[in-house]
């Protein structure tokens, strides 16, 4: 499996999206109740998503601070966004899921957050060095 030297940019790029990540978690966990109530959403969607979103921040912390990581794991991180993403369009336009306003703008926050988050950690991958290519031994 092909490894890389992560670049600053990208252990930033995975440290935001764990900060932010496990900011939704805990308020996805300890807000359920009101969040589902003003939202409009099922409680058990936002707990579901919240501990879900708890593995997602170990693994990102973990990419975050290795020296070196392999590159189909930071292509996990970026395909898991893009889904990320198109799970919550899927909700808010299909026919599932019965939202109000502030429902809907919650999705599309995530939307746009997760593919800005995934825009950020391709470019940190392009960025890093291959592991074992002359330009990471020179670094």
């Amino acid at each position: 499996m092909r490894s890389v030297f992560p670049s600053r940019f990208l252990k930033r790029a995975l440290g935001a999206d764990a900060l932010v990540s496990g900011a939704v978690a805990l308020l996805q966990l300890l807000a359920a109740g009101a969040l589902a109530e003003q939202l409009a959403l099922p409680r058990a969607l936002l707990l579901g998503t919240g501990v879900f979103l708890l593995g997602y921040v170990a693994l990102l912390v973990m990419l975050a601070r290795a020296q070196r990581v392999p590159a189909a794991l930071i292509l996990l991180v970026v395909a898991g966004n893009v889904l990320w993403a198109v799970g919550a369009l899927e909700l808010l336009l299909g026919d599932s899921l019965t939202t109000n306003t502030w429902g809907e703008a919650w999705l599309l926050l995530h939307v746009a957050a997760v593919l800005v988050f995934a825009a950020l950690e391709w470019a940190g991958l392009r960025a890093s060095s291959m592991a074992g290519s002359a330009q990471a031994a020179r670094a």
